[in-house]
């Protein structure tokens, strides 16, 4: 029987891997730096090459230079229980970023992060317009506003 793959995401920067990777883990609980290493041939040689660990999860970033950047079609979600999470990742990750709508945000980085109540997918099985007009006012998510929006539906 094969075995399920091992998936992690794979960031690439332009001269700020190492910065991010030890941002990220000084935000995740759980989180630590697994290595840091120089490139020594290639294009990208001379620049960094970073493993680490935000709550479990592996992620590798790489400083490749100013070719790519990242989008908000990719954006890693944040599923919290309680609103002093929201309000914790929320200001942490948006600290010199930029706020955007519906609890997403672009980071210091320019990667993409999704702060969402967990509670939210509960929230939206009944009468969401409501809902969706009280999410669609919002930047960063107020739990007891959506439950007030969904309850009134």
């Amino acid at each position: 029987m094969a075995t399920s793959p091992k998936l992690s995401p794979f960031l690439w920067f332009d001269g700020r891997s190492e910065e991010a990777a030890e941002f990220y883990v000084s935000v995740f609980p759980n989180s630590r730096m697994l290595r840091v290493s120089v490139i020594s041939e290639g294009p990208a040689k001379g620049e960094a090459l970073v493993e680490f660990e935000l709550d479990g999860q592996k992620f590798g970033a790489v400083d490749g230079g100013p070719m790519f950047s990242f989008t908000p079609a990719i954006s890693f979600v944040i599923s919290c229980d309680s609103q002093e999470e929201i309000d914790y990742y929320w200001d942490r990750l948006s600290e010199d970023g930029e706020p955007g709508r519906c609890g997403w945000l672009e980071d210091k980085f320019g990667l993409s992060w999704q702060v969402i109540p967990s509670v939210l997918p509960v929230l939206m099985e009944g009468n969401t317009s409501k809902l969706m007009e009280a999410l669609l006012s919002m930047g960063k998510i107020d739990i007891e506003a959506l439950r007030q929006a969904a309850e009134s539906g």
